[in-house]
């Protein structure tokens, strides 16, 4: 997972979500609809929605927008569409498979957009089942620390149900089993860790190798689907290298 970890470091020096403040407006907005809709609008008690509006507010999102979305995701308000969570399955350039999340109230509008991005991009957009048997679906968390902050971590993620831990470059990832997700955030909390992002992901069972200037087309591929108003996040079983991420981080 290390070069999923660098590829969204880069992401964030880069300023990719800060230079679009309406777009990403608009997806933290959704998250949270979904994440209210989900587990309730009580943010002591869901720990989805409590990450969500965490987000919100580091990014300076009115209070008064907020409170909106989580009374639209509890059915207190009923203003604006009915946002519904779908997942495509497709191929970047040279085979990499794509699991792609999006939040949408018109499916239509939002194929047509990732076929498209795919088909420049020289991928394509594939069957449902297509590629979906090449991820596991599993709770994620990202903690902010050294390896010091590791070694006391690795404990109490363990305790509470990981099956992974890993560090890389001030990052420490825990993945365990989708159940455990719950169990994970208060074990994590009660332990006065904070994640700084966190929820359920899709995890790629096998990952595979390219050449720095094919790995630097697939991410190419990559930001431009995440660019799209309707996508939240692309899942995808590239191993990226640290020469690609060298040379993207200079771009």
């Amino acid at each position: 997972m290390s070069g999923h970890s660098k590829w969204a470091t880069i992401k964030r020096k880069k300023g990719a979500m800060d230079a679009k403040r309406g777009q990403l407006f608009t997806r933290l907005t959704r998250e949270i609809v979904l994440a209210a809709r989900e587990g309730g609008g009580d943010p002591a008690t869901n720990f989805r929605l409590r990450l969500a509006v965490e987000k919100a507010r580091s990014q300076n999102m009115p209070k008064e927008n907020i409170e909106r979305a989580i009374k639209r995701g509890t059915g207190e308000s009923k203003d604006g569409a009915a946002f519904e969570e779908v997942f495509y399955e497709g191929y970047a350039p040279h085979g990499v498979a794509l699991m792609i999340e999006c939040v949408t109230e018109n499916r239509n509008r939002t194929v047509a957009e990732v076929r498209h991005v795919l088909t420049r991009a020289g991928g394509s957009l594939g069957e449902a089942g297509s590629v979906a048997w090449q991820f596991k679906r599993a709770a994620y968390f990202a903690v902010p620390g050294d390896e010091s902050v590791m070694e006391r971590l690795f404990d109490v993620a363990v305790v509470a149900g990981a099956e992974d831990v890993n560090y890389d470059d001030g990052t420490i990832e825990i993945i365990g089993p989708v159940e455990s997700f719950k169990t994970l955030s208060d074990a994590l909390r009660q332990a006065g860790f904070q994640p700084e992002d966190a929820g359920l992901r899709m995890i790629p069972t096998s990952e595979m190798e390219l050449g720095t200037e094919e790995t630097l087309q697939v991410l190419r591929a990559i930001e431009s689907l995440e660019d799209l108003d309707d996508v939240q996040n692309v899942y995808h079983n590239l191993r990226i290298s640290e020469e690609a991420l060298a040379t993207l981080a200079e771009e």
